[in-house]
Protein backbone atom coordinates (compact mmCIF):
# COMPACT_ATOMS: atom_id res chain seq x y z
CA UNK A 1 0.00 0.00 0.00
CA UNK A 2 1.34 3.39 -1.25
CA UNK A 3 1.97 5.89 1.99
CA UNK A 4 -0.14 8.99 1.24
CA UNK A 5 1.95 12.14 0.88
CA UNK A 6 2.02 14.72 2.97
CA UNK A 7 0.54 17.98 1.60
CA UNK A 8 2.34 21.40 2.31
CA UNK A 9 1.68 24.86 1.99
CA UNK A 10 4.76 26.99 2.15
CA UNK A 11 4.44 30.85 3.30
CA UNK A 12 7.16 32.80 2.89
CA UNK A 13 7.46 36.62 0.93
CA UNK A 14 10.97 35.61 -0.91
CA UNK A 15 10.30 33.73 -3.54
CA UNK A 16 13.83 32.51 -3.45
CA UNK A 17 13.20 30.99 -0.22
CA UNK A 18 9.72 29.21 -1.59
CA UNK A 19 11.69 27.53 -4.59
CA UNK A 20 14.46 26.63 -1.94
CA UNK A 21 12.00 24.91 0.55
CA UNK A 22 9.93 23.43 -1.86
CA UNK A 23 12.79 22.01 -3.27
CA UNK A 24 14.45 20.61 -0.07
CA UNK A 25 11.02 19.05 1.05
CA UNK A 26 9.81 17.54 -2.21
CA UNK A 27 13.24 15.83 -1.90
CA UNK A 28 11.35 13.34 0.42
CA UNK A 29 8.95 11.52 -1.92
CA UNK A 30 6.82 11.05 1.09
CA UNK A 31 5.77 15.42 0.79
CA UNK A 32 4.46 17.55 -1.98
CA UNK A 33 4.43 20.94 -1.99
CA UNK A 34 0.39 21.72 -3.08
CA UNK A 35 0.95 25.49 -3.27
CA UNK A 36 2.68 28.70 -1.43
CA UNK A 37 1.64 32.05 0.04
CA UNK A 38 3.74 35.49 0.01
CA UNK A 39 1.79 36.79 3.31
CA UNK A 40 -0.41 35.57 6.29
CA UNK A 41 -3.42 36.94 4.39
CA UNK A 42 -2.58 35.05 1.43
CA UNK A 43 -1.66 31.78 3.89
CA UNK A 44 -4.88 32.23 5.41
CA UNK A 45 -6.74 31.75 2.19
CA UNK A 46 -4.95 28.83 0.32
CA UNK A 47 -4.97 26.88 3.96
CA UNK A 48 -9.08 27.14 3.88
CA UNK A 49 -9.17 26.37 -0.03
CA UNK A 50 -6.50 23.76 -0.28
CA UNK A 51 -7.14 22.46 2.80
CA UNK A 52 -2.96 21.07 3.67
CA UNK A 53 -1.69 18.92 5.78
CA UNK A 54 1.02 21.48 7.13
CA UNK A 55 1.75 24.97 6.69
CA UNK A 56 5.42 25.68 6.65
CA UNK A 57 5.13 29.39 7.39
CA UNK A 58 7.58 32.66 7.47
CA UNK A 59 6.97 35.12 10.42
CA UNK A 60 8.07 38.00 8.64
CA UNK A 61 6.01 39.02 5.51
CA UNK A 62 4.82 42.62 4.71
CA UNK A 63 1.29 43.50 5.50
CA UNK A 64 -0.15 40.03 7.15
CA UNK A 65 2.83 38.36 8.65
CA UNK A 66 2.95 35.31 9.92
CA UNK A 67 1.23 35.93 13.67
CA UNK A 68 -2.05 37.23 11.77
CA UNK A 69 -2.01 33.65 10.10
CA UNK A 70 -1.58 31.65 13.26
CA UNK A 71 -4.16 33.24 14.81
CA UNK A 72 -6.50 33.37 11.66
CA UNK A 73 -5.87 29.85 10.49
CA UNK A 74 -6.01 28.45 13.98
CA UNK A 75 -9.41 29.96 14.49
CA UNK A 76 -11.01 29.14 10.97
CA UNK A 77 -9.06 25.82 9.90
CA UNK A 78 -7.14 24.58 12.12
CA UNK A 79 -4.01 23.13 10.91
CA UNK A 80 -0.55 21.93 11.97
CA UNK A 81 1.79 25.03 11.45
CA UNK A 82 5.28 24.54 11.56
CA UNK A 83 7.30 27.93 11.70
CA UNK A 84 10.24 28.28 9.59
CA UNK A 85 11.86 32.40 10.20
CA UNK A 86 15.26 34.37 11.01
CA UNK A 87 13.26 36.21 13.86
CA UNK A 88 14.07 33.74 16.41
CA UNK A 89 17.55 34.96 16.29
CA UNK A 90 16.74 37.96 17.97
CA UNK A 91 13.06 38.13 19.44
CA UNK A 92 11.44 34.83 20.39
CA UNK A 93 8.10 36.94 21.70
CA UNK A 94 6.11 36.49 18.37
CA UNK A 95 7.36 32.97 17.86
CA UNK A 96 5.76 31.97 21.51
CA UNK A 97 2.50 33.85 20.89
CA UNK A 98 2.02 32.08 17.57
CA UNK A 99 3.03 29.20 19.90
CA UNK A 100 0.07 29.70 22.57
CA UNK A 101 -1.99 30.29 19.62
CA UNK A 102 -2.05 26.57 18.50
CA UNK A 103 1.56 26.70 16.10
CA UNK A 104 3.32 23.09 16.21
CA UNK A 105 6.71 23.79 16.41
CA UNK A 106 9.65 26.48 14.81
CA UNK A 107 12.69 26.65 13.37
CA UNK A 108 15.17 29.06 13.09
CA UNK A 109 16.40 30.01 9.63
CA UNK A 110 19.69 31.41 8.71
CA UNK A 111 19.93 35.19 9.10
CA UNK A 112 22.46 36.12 5.94
CA UNK A 113 23.35 33.17 4.02
CA UNK A 114 19.93 31.44 2.79
CA UNK A 115 21.47 28.86 1.10
CA UNK A 116 22.42 27.24 4.83
CA UNK A 117 18.92 26.86 5.06
CA UNK A 118 20.45 23.31 3.17
CA UNK A 119 22.22 22.22 6.78
CA UNK A 120 18.56 22.30 7.93
CA UNK A 121 17.60 19.48 5.26
CA UNK A 122 16.93 16.08 7.35
CA UNK A 123 15.33 18.66 10.50
CA UNK A 124 12.56 20.83 8.61
CA UNK A 125 11.70 17.30 6.95
CA UNK A 126 11.29 15.77 10.17
CA UNK A 127 9.37 18.72 12.18
CA UNK A 128 6.97 18.47 8.88
CA UNK A 129 6.80 14.72 9.43
CA UNK A 130 5.80 15.23 13.11
CA UNK A 131 3.65 17.85 12.24
CA UNK A 132 1.50 16.01 10.59
CA UNK A 133 1.25 13.55 12.90
CA UNK A 134 0.37 16.12 15.85
CA UNK A 135 -2.45 17.03 17.44
CA UNK A 136 -4.07 20.21 16.18
CA UNK A 137 -6.12 21.94 18.60
CA UNK A 138 -9.18 23.12 17.27
CA UNK A 139 -9.72 26.40 19.42
CA UNK A 140 -7.16 29.06 20.37
CA UNK A 141 -6.04 27.93 23.56
CA UNK A 142 -7.86 30.61 26.45
CA UNK A 143 -4.55 32.42 28.18
CA UNK A 144 -3.45 31.33 31.58
CA UNK A 145 -3.28 33.78 34.04
CA UNK A 146 0.01 33.52 36.52
CA UNK A 147 -0.62 32.70 40.16
CA UNK A 148 0.01 35.29 42.45
CA UNK A 149 -1.27 33.87 45.48
CA UNK A 150 0.62 32.05 48.28
CA UNK A 151 -0.19 28.55 49.23
CA UNK A 152 0.20 27.39 52.49
CA UNK A 153 2.99 24.50 52.91
CA UNK A 154 3.45 22.12 55.83
CA UNK A 155 6.31 22.56 58.01
CA UNK A 156 7.10 18.88 56.81
CA UNK A 157 7.57 18.75 53.34
CA UNK A 158 7.26 15.52 51.31
CA UNK A 159 9.48 16.82 48.50
CA UNK A 160 12.21 18.74 48.00
CA UNK A 161 12.41 19.46 44.21
CA UNK A 162 10.17 19.31 41.26
CA UNK A 163 12.32 17.96 37.63
CA UNK A 164 10.34 18.67 34.30
CA UNK A 165 11.20 17.33 30.92
CA UNK A 166 9.78 18.25 27.47
CA UNK A 167 10.64 18.26 24.04
CA UNK A 168 8.34 20.01 21.19
CA UNK A 169 5.32 21.41 22.22
CA UNK A 170 7.13 22.21 25.35
CA UNK A 171 7.76 25.76 25.45
CA UNK A 172 3.72 25.88 25.89
CA UNK A 173 3.22 23.48 28.19
CA UNK A 174 5.98 24.89 30.17
CA UNK A 175 4.00 28.08 30.13
CA UNK A 176 0.77 26.29 31.34
CA UNK A 177 2.54 24.63 34.22
CA UNK A 178 4.82 27.30 35.41
CA UNK A 179 1.71 30.06 35.99
CA UNK A 180 -0.18 27.56 37.98
CA UNK A 181 2.98 27.16 40.81
CA UNK A 182 2.52 29.94 43.61
CA UNK A 183 4.87 32.65 44.59
CA UNK A 184 5.84 31.33 47.58
CA UNK A 185 6.58 27.81 45.75
CA UNK A 186 8.68 25.65 49.05
CA UNK A 187 10.62 23.42 46.71
CA UNK A 188 12.72 24.63 43.31
CA UNK A 189 12.18 23.67 39.77
CA UNK A 190 14.14 22.09 37.02
CA UNK A 191 13.44 22.34 33.28
CA UNK A 192 15.04 20.48 30.32
CA UNK A 193 13.71 21.70 26.91
CA UNK A 194 14.81 21.20 24.04
CA UNK A 195 15.31 23.98 22.74
CA UNK A 196 18.09 25.84 20.10
CA UNK A 197 20.31 27.43 22.53
CA UNK A 198 20.24 30.42 20.87
CA UNK A 199 16.28 30.65 22.62
CA UNK A 200 16.95 29.73 25.74
CA UNK A 201 17.94 32.81 27.87
CA UNK A 202 15.27 34.37 25.91
CA UNK A 203 12.71 31.90 26.55
CA UNK A 204 14.02 32.07 30.47
CA UNK A 205 13.66 35.79 30.33
CA UNK A 206 9.87 35.68 29.29
CA UNK A 207 9.00 33.03 31.74
CA UNK A 208 10.33 34.98 34.36
CA UNK A 209 7.27 37.94 33.73
CA UNK A 210 5.28 35.28 33.44
CA UNK A 211 5.69 33.69 36.44
CA UNK A 212 6.07 35.11 40.50
CA UNK A 213 8.96 32.52 40.88
CA UNK A 214 12.73 33.53 39.82
CA UNK A 215 13.68 31.93 36.23
CA UNK A 216 17.31 31.43 35.37
CA UNK A 217 19.57 29.26 33.01
CA UNK A 218 21.61 27.11 34.69
CA UNK A 219 25.39 28.19 35.39
CA UNK A 220 27.89 25.91 36.83
CA UNK A 221 28.27 25.94 41.02
CA UNK A 222 24.52 27.60 40.85
CA UNK A 223 22.88 27.17 43.96
CA UNK A 224 19.33 24.79 43.83
CA UNK A 225 16.87 26.61 45.78
CA UNK A 226 13.40 27.38 46.58
CA UNK A 227 11.81 30.37 44.87
CA UNK A 228 13.77 29.50 41.57
CA UNK A 229 13.03 27.74 38.23
CA UNK A 230 16.73 26.94 36.62
CA UNK A 231 16.21 25.82 32.98
CA UNK A 232 19.36 23.87 31.54
CA UNK A 233 21.25 25.74 28.50
CA UNK A 234 21.16 24.71 25.07
CA UNK A 235 24.80 23.55 24.69
CA UNK A 236 25.40 21.44 27.70
CA UNK A 237 23.65 18.43 29.47
CA UNK A 238 22.70 20.37 32.60
CA UNK A 239 22.62 18.07 35.99
CA UNK A 240 22.68 18.75 39.57
CA UNK A 241 25.15 17.02 42.76
CA UNK A 242 25.61 17.79 46.30
CA UNK A 243 28.42 20.26 46.75
CA UNK A 244 31.37 17.86 48.93
CA UNK A 245 32.11 21.10 51.15
CA UNK A 246 28.86 22.32 51.83
CA UNK A 247 26.40 19.26 51.34
CA UNK A 248 23.92 21.52 49.37
CA UNK A 249 22.74 20.95 46.00
CA UNK A 250 24.49 23.46 43.09
CA UNK A 251 23.90 23.29 38.82
CA UNK A 252 26.80 21.03 37.50
CA UNK A 253 26.67 19.84 33.57
CA UNK A 254 27.76 16.46 32.52
CA UNK A 255 30.29 15.35 29.46
CA UNK A 256 28.18 12.19 28.86
CA UNK A 257 26.79 11.47 25.40
CA UNK A 258 23.33 10.62 25.78
CA UNK A 259 21.37 8.26 23.35
CA UNK A 260 18.05 9.53 23.08
CA UNK A 261 18.96 13.69 23.36
CA UNK A 262 22.16 15.87 23.90
CA UNK A 263 21.75 19.51 24.79
CA UNK A 264 20.01 19.43 27.29
CA UNK A 265 18.77 15.85 28.25
CA UNK A 266 16.50 15.37 30.08
CA UNK A 267 17.69 12.06 31.32
CA UNK A 268 20.83 13.44 32.38
CA UNK A 269 18.68 15.74 34.54
CA UNK A 270 16.29 13.35 35.56
CA UNK A 271 19.14 10.67 36.71
CA UNK A 272 20.79 13.18 38.34
CA UNK A 273 17.75 14.24 40.53
CA UNK A 274 17.46 10.96 41.35
CA UNK A 275 20.54 10.21 42.77
CA UNK A 276 20.85 13.43 44.36
CA UNK A 277 17.34 13.82 46.07
CA UNK A 278 16.57 10.59 46.17
CA UNK A 279 12.06 9.35 47.52
CA UNK A 280 12.55 13.35 48.08
CA UNK A 281 11.87 14.74 43.58
CA UNK A 282 8.59 14.77 41.65
CA UNK A 283 9.26 14.46 38.02
CA UNK A 284 7.06 15.69 35.36
CA UNK A 285 7.41 14.85 31.31
CA UNK A 286 5.56 16.74 29.02
CA UNK A 287 5.08 16.85 25.46
CA UNK A 288 8.24 15.96 22.57
CA UNK A 289 8.96 13.24 20.12
CA UNK A 290 11.14 10.34 21.12
CA UNK A 291 11.93 8.68 24.48
CA UNK A 292 14.46 11.11 26.51
CA UNK A 293 13.36 11.50 29.93
CA UNK A 294 11.75 7.48 30.42
CA UNK A 295 15.16 6.63 31.81
CA UNK A 296 15.41 9.31 33.97
CA UNK A 297 11.42 9.12 35.19
CA UNK A 298 12.53 5.55 35.92
CA UNK A 299 15.04 6.28 38.13
CA UNK A 300 12.80 8.38 40.16
CA UNK A 301 10.13 5.95 40.53
CA UNK A 302 12.49 3.63 41.26
CA UNK A 303 13.97 5.65 43.93
CA UNK A 304 10.71 6.67 45.56
CA UNK A 305 9.53 9.78 43.91
CA UNK A 306 6.17 10.63 42.41
CA UNK A 307 6.04 10.87 38.34
CA UNK A 308 3.63 12.58 36.15
CA UNK A 309 3.02 12.39 32.68
CA UNK A 310 0.62 14.97 30.36
CA UNK A 311 -1.72 13.50 29.16
CA UNK A 312 -1.78 12.57 25.44
CA UNK A 313 -4.98 14.87 24.57
CA UNK A 314 -2.83 18.31 25.50
CA UNK A 315 0.22 16.87 24.13
CA UNK A 316 1.45 18.41 20.81
CA UNK A 317 3.65 14.98 20.32
CA UNK A 318 2.82 12.04 22.81
CA UNK A 319 5.54 10.26 22.46
CA UNK A 320 7.99 11.59 25.32
CA UNK A 321 4.95 11.14 28.15
CA UNK A 322 3.65 7.54 25.90
CA UNK A 323 7.23 6.02 26.49
CA UNK A 324 7.49 6.81 30.31
CA UNK A 325 4.03 5.37 30.50
CA UNK A 326 5.25 1.75 28.55
CA UNK A 327 7.58 1.39 31.69
CA UNK A 328 5.46 1.55 33.82
CA UNK A 329 6.97 4.47 36.07
CA UNK A 330 3.91 7.00 35.95
CA UNK A 331 1.47 7.29 39.01
CA UNK A 332 -0.83 9.90 37.41
CA UNK A 333 -1.81 11.19 34.06
CA UNK A 334 -2.55 14.19 34.01
CA UNK A 335 -3.83 17.16 31.08
CA UNK A 336 -1.46 20.32 30.88
CA UNK A 337 -3.33 23.07 32.55
CA UNK A 338 -3.79 21.03 35.45
CA UNK A 339 0.08 20.02 36.30
CA UNK A 340 0.98 23.02 37.72
CA UNK A 341 -1.64 22.75 40.18
CA UNK A 342 -1.49 18.60 40.80
CA UNK A 343 2.28 19.14 41.84
CA UNK A 344 1.91 22.16 44.24
CA UNK A 345 -1.38 19.80 46.22
CA UNK A 346 1.62 16.88 45.65
CA UNK A 347 3.94 19.30 47.85
CA UNK A 348 1.09 20.88 50.43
Amino acid sequence: MTEEKIRILIADDSGFMRLLIRDILQSDKRMEVISTAENGKDALEKTIKFRPDVVLLDMLMPEYDGLYAVEQIMKECPTPIVILSSIGHSNINPIMKSMELGAFDYLNKPVKDNSKLRSLDAEIIRKVRLAAQSNVKIEVPKPISSNLHEHVFSNDLPYDVIVIGSSTGGPSALEAVIKKLPANLAVPVLIAQHMPVNFVPSFAMRLNKLAPLRVEVGRKNMPVEPGYIIISPGDNNMVVKKDPKTGKVIVDFSSKVYKEFNNPSVDALMNSVAETYGGRSIGAILTGMGKDGADGMTNIKRKGGYTIAQSKETCAVFGMPREAIARNCIDEVVPIDEIGGFITSCIS
